[in-house]
């Protein structure tokens, strides 16, 4: 008689397998990693804003932006041999319909961000700006991933997320409520998290076009190549009602949005495979809102400060993260 060894390994909600001991230590690693990209969101949102205030016009800042990314892009995929056979398999992909072509969309997502970015991080500053984006993305999450937008399909709406959406938008309410009695603060604040309301969707499309690609530079491709698309289409009409922007500044660093965003977009998708999709998306979010208020207490913009209502928001934001990730469920599959 012969008898089948049953192994096992662990399984947890986004997908990460490996040994316990193991997987613990390279997610010790990811965290930091994904700590890093976050950071380089808050850089990008500082980057944008002040181009945008630069230019006097935040939708040419985010044409830079996108602009400038998808150059860089153009050169990187084209040149390598994984970038012109991810290109291959979404081609494919599109004619066998595996992925539909409003799933390639998830740039004219990223391009409002952007665009939210130049018009508001000036006038808002970082932190407060990540506090709405980070609102927005959460309640949109929810109905993102109910809907099975993404990848993983469908999932369940649990006490903890809903409860860790609620506690997002309060942390925004408080966050600006030093700007209660100014209707434009309300509004500025509406459009970052719209915005992150946005990027909940594109996140899930792009996961999808990622797969399909196979490698996640083709896939950005697509992203900034329908953000940049978008985005100079705005710019038409904007040029027609606004006129054109002021002088282009000569600081180097004011152009560095696009590559900025390249750089978090392959880092993720380099260190997902070690954290899985929460702790990245914890770490990641996490990252931001504490660059952010780094930068604006540290590198203010001129006329920002940092007040007590935006530090309690900032931290309820983060407690609101970690409700929303939790319990961490771990199942145990055989074979």
């Amino acid at each position: 008689m012969s008898h089948v060894r049953e192994s096992s390994v662990l399984v947890d909600d986004d997908g990460a397998t490996g040994e316990p001991g193991h997987r613990a230590a390279h997610r010790g690693i990811g965290l930091v990693a994904a700590l890093g990209i976050g950071l380089v969101i808050a850089a990008q949102s500082r980057v944008n804003g002040e181009l945008g205030h630069r230019l006097g016009d935040g939708i040419a800042a985010a044409v830079v932006s996108f602009g400038g990314g998808l150059v860089v892009l153009l050169v990187l995929v084209p040149a390598s041999p994984w970038g012109r056979r991810g290109l291959t398999r979404l081609r494919a992909a599109l004619r066998d319909r595996s992925l539909r072509p409003w799933q390639c969309l998830g740039g004219v997502c990223g391009a409002f961000f952007v665009v939210g970015q130049g018009l508001t991080v000036a006038t808002l500053g970082v932190a407060l700006f990540t506090v709405a984006v980070v609102a927005g993305q959460a309640a949109s999450g929810l109905a993102v991933d109910r809907a099975g937008l993404g990848p993983a399909g469908p999932q369940p709406l649990t006490l903890p997320r809903v409860l860790g959406a609620g506690l997002a938008v309060v942390a925004v309410v408080i966050a600006v409520s030093g700007r209660l009695g100014d209707p434009a603060g309300w509004a500025l604040a509406l459009l970052p998290a719209l915005a992150g309301a946005g990027l909940a969707w594109q996140q899930a499309v792009n996961g999808r076009v990622r797969g399909a690609a196979g490698a996640a530079l083709p896939a950005a491709f697509v992203n900034f190549l329908t953000g940049t698309a978008a985005l100079l289409l705005v710019l038409v009409v904007d040029l027609a009602v606004r006129g054109l922007p002021d002088a282009a500044p000569a600081d180097w660093w004011l152009y560095a949005g696009g590559p900025l965003g390249i750089v978090f977009i392959a880092g993720a998708a380099a260190v997902v495979r070690i954290t899985g999709v929460l702790v990245l998306g914890l770490g990641s979010v996490a990252g931001q809102l504490v660059g952010a208020v780094l930068l604006d207490v540290f590198v203010p913009a001129p006329g920002q400060s940092v007040d007590t209502a935006t530090f309690v928001g900032t931290g309820l934001t983060l407690v609101a993260i970690v409700l929303a990730v939790l319990p961490g469920r771990v199942s145990r599959v055989s074979s």
